[in-house]
């Protein structure tokens, strides 16, 4: 039998496992969907259009699936998509997708939003993430299966957060952050390749070796330009998996726009601009 507190609001239409848990003062929303085993603690909000898959936890507080915060956004049916075993805190924010952004937020399993995080519309956020507390991505952002991104940075529109990145603590992120690598700063800058997570990951020393020489070859050493040393590097790292992905994702991100990959895939309307209200205090000064 489904636990739903008696002070909890639940659509009808709203679909929930037998085996969640349903707090007291939550509410949920028409057509969400809840799968089993998932907890929403005490006021935990999840609106329309939003499916939580199995073993979630959702702290007090939380808002899940709210409407977007872009004002091109007229009400169109888009989607939040949340996977498994999931950890929300409390008062964290994920947006629903909007229509010319793909129309869904999406994101996956084993992830870990800390307290104030927020989560844009169309955000798409893979698995085994780490967003610490505060954490802020504006609309269209990705982040890579194990990102670990610090407290209070921000993370510009339609950057990539990179697989096993991290980005320190109050980063500002303009451009895309590639794979495996620490960031910080303001705006953020590459500082290390991220030994520590790939080693916890049990990576192969020979891939973490081939990483730093990697980074110290696009990043430490001047004179070629870093399109000429991506190319010896895929050269002398033929078959090595890791130096390709980097590699790739260094060429995506120059063929971007500002150093990143996915903003060519902006699709913003132009709006028509409204004419301004004169004051009745503003007079037409006569020539």
């Amino acid at each position: 039998m489904t636990h739903i507190h008696p002070t909890a609001v639940v659509h009808p239409t709203a679909q929930v496992a037998d085996s969640a848990v349903i707090g007291p003062y939550c509410v949920v929303g028409e057509a969400v969907s809840i799968g089993a085993r998932s907890i929403l603690h005490n006021h935990v909000v999840v609106q329309g259009l939003t499916t939580i898959g199995q073993d979630n936890v959702i702290y007090p507080f939380a808002v899940v699936g709210g409407d977007p915060q872009d004002r091109k956004f007229t009400g169109e049916k888009t989607l939040c998509v949340i996977g498994d075993r999931n950890n929300i805190r409390e008062h964290v924010t994920i947006h629903r997708g909007t229509a010319n952004g793909g129309g869904a937020t999406r994101i996956g399993n084993d992830n870990l939003l800390m307290v104030g995080v927020h989560v844009a519309h169309d955000c798409l956020i893979g698995n085994d993430v780490c967003l610490a507390n505060q954490v802020m991505l504006a609309g269209h952002v990705t982040v890579e299966d194990g990102a670990n991104i610090g407290g209070g940075a921000g993370v510009h529109h339609f950057a990539t957060v990179g697989s096993f990145s991290f980005v320190g603590g109050l980063a500002r992120i303009t451009k895309d952050v590639p794979p495996f690598v620490i960031v910080e700063g303001n705006p953020a800058t590459p500082r290390a390749v991220n030994k520590i997570a790939l080693n916890r990951r049990k990576f192969a020393p020979a891939d973490v070796d081939a990483l730093c020489d990697a980074f110290k070859r696009l990043y430490r050493d001047n004179g070629a330009p870093m399109a000429d040393k991506m190319i010896e590097l895929r050269t002398q790292y033929v078959h090595n998996r890791v130096i390709t992905q980097l590699c790739d994702a260094l060429a995506a991100s120059a063929a971007g726009v500002h150093g990143r990959a996915r903003e060519t895939q902006r699709q913003d309307n132009k709006r028509e601009i409204p004419t301004p209200i004169v004051s009745p205090t503003q007079q037409t000064v006569p020539s």
